[in-house]
């Protein structure tokens, strides 16, 4: 099964909307500053369209604005709540939970269009790893036998040369 195509101006512009939605009656500023900035590496990534850090970022955004919107709503929407909920806070908490609840979906395709842009973002702990690529190492018996009686190719009449460190 192939995963569908989705265009990056499409997730931007429907995060886009549903955050403006999201913002109108109860989100603080911190809210709005941090899924706008994010909007925006979104617009860098449509406008660069080969920039494999554009994209990055943008996914990196996603998924901190994922956190950060969890402890924005779980902040203000019980004391917004509690003073008597309108027509227009129900309708923006409904666009701002519509709109973290798309945002891991959005993440998945963004990934998709980072590894098609030729990113390949492999976490490394430091922990040493074993690879079965040994295109770069030389075998010991295709040796060359100009090399072998040279281990260090200085003619005999030659001093040794300095090393530069």
């Amino acid at each position: 099964m192939e995963i569908p195509a989705i265009n990056l101006k499409a997730i931007v512009l429907v995060h886009w909307l549903l955050t403006v939605w999201g913002c109108m009656a109860w989100l603080s500023h911190s809210y709005v500053w941090g899924n706008f900035s994010v909007l925006a590496v979104g617009v860098w990534a449509i406008a660069q369209r080969d920039s494999v850090d554009a994209v990055l970022m943008f996914l990196i955004g996603m998924t901190l604005t994922i956190l950060t919107d969890i402890i924005h709503f779980g902040i203000y929407y019980p004391a917004i709540e509690s003073l008597g909920a309108s027509d227009t806070f129900r309708f923006s908490a409904g666009m701002a939970i519509l709109s973290l609840i798309l945002k891991p979906l959005s993440c998945f395709f963004v990934y998709q269009m980072y590894r098609e842009r030729g990113g390949d973002y492999n976490i490394n702990f430091g922990f040493p790893t074993v690879t079965r690529n040994r295109d770069a190492y030389q075998s010991i018996d295709q040796q060359d036998q100009s090399s072998a009686a040279k281990p260090f190719n200085q003619a005999e009449d030659q001093k040794p040369a300095v090393r530069a460190y």
